[in-house]
């Protein structure tokens, strides 16, 4: 897998420059498994209510791997041991942390398959990409899994203070506009130490995590968990089901060879193999609204309807509450629903639905973040804080959803 390391950097409206250190990551990025992620958006339909929000996983993952680089850098400066090796395994393994992403990212993580997450697809990309490159991401296999000697390293790829959230909470905050969710990257990388083999931040950097908690936070509640993106996404899951219920009832429906595979087909953890591997890869978001585009004049009600609510962004009414709607209010809903357009029950939930979101900003239970105090001794940062707040954001927070066709209504 010679190939002449041409392009050594990327200009990133974030960062500037962002550098490629070696001819494998060079490689990694040019092969069409990786150059696939230009075609998948970072944040699903979120463009729907923030039009800015174009940018793609290819982005996120090159301005994580650049955190990385930084990281590494800092580290070592404060004596910790990084050989070059680990090194390069650590930029292998964040440059590849979201390969596995699907069409639009977590927006259809389980409509195209089911049982099997992101990280476990992307776990089957990288072992592909390991024999075609001759195993030189072993040990960046070991440290994403969680399984190499070096606790930190993991911790720096997959944690609640990793490179992955310092870059899509930066980049996010950036291409929405939502100033809320912008942090100091930088301040915090460089707060960051290792003590016992764990990856820690030094006592001084305890506002700048703060503040990082309660950005995330925002960018929760006010860009990843709108109530517009909310009903979007759901449309866009339930466009797919649609599509697969008629797909089973020998409907013919225009779209490319590889959606339709997934169309017909049932895939999980049990028979996601190297042949469906590669169907998979070659699905982006274009497959998608190609495939939307078309269905919009489908003779089927339900289909077209919710095609045409997705490409002309007329979107669902939606009613987000901290209780439960009331049966009596939902089943009217429904009822009038049907009764207009003769539909079957079925037929009507396409429509009419409800669901619930939960979101904690911080998990105290899980990949603490521990604060190295200047006495040596580490503390969970909702313990070392004075900040009132950041115990609540341990607290799952539940909301409850209903969806309906206003103006039909």
């Amino acid at each position: 897998m010679s190939k002449s390391n041409k392009l050594k950097i990327f200009n990133d409206p974030i960062y500037g420059f962002i550098r490629i250190p070696d001819a494998l990551i060079f490689n990694l990025i040019a092969d069409p498994y990786f150059q696939r992620l230009r075609r998948i958006s970072q944040m699903g339909l979120s463009y729907l209510v923030y039009p800015g929000a174009h940018h793609t996983r290819f982005h996120h993952a090159l301005g994580s791997m650049h955190l990385m680089q930084e990281a590494i850098q800092l580290l070592r400066f404060k004596g910790i041991e990084v050989t070059d090796e680990e090194a390069q395994g650590l930029l292998c393994a964040i440059l590849l942390h979201d390969i596995g992403h699907g069409p639009f990212s977590h927006a259809m993580e389980h409509s195209l398959v089911e049982g099997i997450n992101h990280e476990a697809i992307s776990h089957l990309f990288m072992e592909v990409l390991n024999r075609k490159f001759n195993g030189s991401l072993t040990l960046g296999i070991e440290i994403f899994k969680g399984t190499y000697r070096k606790k930190f390293l993991n911790q720096l790829v997959s944690s609640q203070l990793d490179m992955d959230r310092l870059d899509y909470l930066k980049r996010d905050s950036f291409y929405t506009g939502v100033a809320e969710g912008n942090i100091n990257a930088e301040r915090l990388i460089t707060m960051l130490n290792v003590v016992d083999g764990i990856l820690v931040v030094e006592e001084k950097g305890i506002y700048s995590v703060e503040k990082f908690l309660m950005a995330r936070r925002f960018m929760y509640w006010q860009v990843y968990l709108h109530k517009t993106g909310i009903v979007a996404e759901q449309l866009l899951i339930k466009t797919l089901q649609r599509a697969k219920e008629l797909v089973g009832m020998n409907v013919e429906l225009a779209c490319s060879p590889a959606l339709m595979f997934f169309l017909k087909n049932k895939i999980d953890k049990e028979n996601f193999d190297l042949e469906v591997l590669d169907l998979f890869a070659s699905l982006d978001d274009i497959d998608i609204l190609a495939a939307i585009k078309q269905w919009q004049h489908n003779t089927d009600f339900v289909l077209s309807k919710l095609c045409g609510m997705i490409l002309n962004r007329r979107l669902l009414n939606i009613r987000l509450k901290n209780q439960p709607e009331k049966e009596k209010r939902f089943n009217e809903l429904f009822g009038n629903f049907r009764t207009k357009y003769k539909l079957s029950e079925t037929e009507t939930s396409y429509f009419v639905f409800r669901g619930i979101i939960e979101n904690k900003a911080y998990n105290r239970h899980s990949q603490n973040i521990n604060i190295l105090r200047s006495n040596g001794k580490l503390l969970d940062v909702a313990k070392a804080s004075d900040h009132l707040n950041l115990t609540s954001l341990s607290e799952t927070v539940t909301k409850y959803y209903i969806c309906y066709p206003k103006d039909d209504l």
